[in-house]
């Protein structure tokens, strides 16, 4: 992958996100299996500590003279091993295919996509509205256009394109298995008009019946939930050795968790979401009673 004259696929450039964070893992472990500070590290490649630090969490790409000189300083001297780490590094600087939308697209959510896409189960809970893997062209719109008040057209139109391409890795060879819980809140908060949301919860039904796709409601009936604290996403990849990631959206940035006692916090909440919650057939049922309803 990443080779002059071979074609990147989607899965590829999605994966090159993962691959940044797994290079940047190792080499934080040789750094720190060495004693060698971020500092020294930096000094080393001529490059200051949080470099060193944005290089190590996967944020930033890899200049193959960087990784070859800190290999260096860290005593890996084993060709098999160096070329190893080096080839990842080539192929985690493979462009995704979001890159054309950078013009619409933050910095802090292109890390994100490139996850999403690479990862092989991913579980969400949403509150405010259907979860962009779920959205219609119609709905998106109406949501993007409700969130970026006096935006031109073609921007909105951009975002929602974007929007819709994303959604392409739940029906590609190499799906990942997607289990959403959205709160009825979601469902009953209008976007776009009644045939909008009546054609979003059509969409949502027949999303549902998917081999891959798990979808559950969490209903107002039930009263308070483990989701009390908002909207959270985590993304789990074939990789073994890297983490579950959790993901967390604010209005200007986001948080990324990978720390293994705050994984397992929210591991705990989204069981309890998945055990609280309808099954999937009596989710369908909520959905088909608001449809009428609608």
């Amino acid at each position: 992958m990443g080779r002059v004259g071979k074609p990147v696929t989607a899965g590829e450039s999605s994966g090159s996100v993962v691959r940044r964070i797994l290079l940047g893992s190792q080499l934080r472990r040789l750094r720190e299996s060495r004693g060698i500070t971020r500092e020294a590290a930096g000094y080393s490649i001529r490059a200051s500590e949080s470099k060193i630090s944005r290089m190590e969490l996967g944020r930033v790409s890899f200049k193959a003279r960087d990784v070859e000189d800190l290999l260096t300083l860290y005593g890996v001297t084993d060709e098999a091993e160096r070329e190893s780490l080096l080839g990842l590094a080539r192929e985690a600087n493979v462009a995704g295919w979001w890159h054309s939308y950078g013009d619409v697209l933050p910095g802090w959510f292109q890390t994100y996509i490139g996850l999403e896409g690479a990862a092989s189960l991913i579980r969400i809970y949403e509150v405010q509205f259907v979860h962009g893997l779920l959205q219609t062209e119609a709905y998106a719109h109406a949501v993007v256009a409700r969130g970026m008040p006096g935006a031109p057209a073609a921007e909105i139109d951009r975002r929602v394109a974007l929007r819709l391409a994303r959604q392409k890795a739940l029906v590609s060879e190499r799906a990942p298995r997607f289990h959403a819980v959205l709160d009825e809140a979601a469902l009953r908060r209008p976007y776009g008009g009644r045939e909008v949301m009546r054609a979003q919860l059509r969409h949502l039904i027949d999303m549902s019946e998917q081999p891959n796709i798990t979808l559950q409601v969490m209903p107002f009936s039930f009263g308070g939930h483990a989701g009390e604290s908002g909207a959270f996403t985590m993304l789990r990849f074939p990789e073994s050795d890297l983490s579950d990631i959790v993901y967390l959206e604010q209005l200007t940035s986001a948080l990324y968790l990978d720390k293994a006692e705050e994984v397992a916090q929210y591991e705990k909440a989204m069981g309890r979401l998945h055990e609280d919650s309808p099954g999937p057939d009596e989710s369908r049922d909520l959905l088909r009673g608001l449809l009428q309803l609608t």
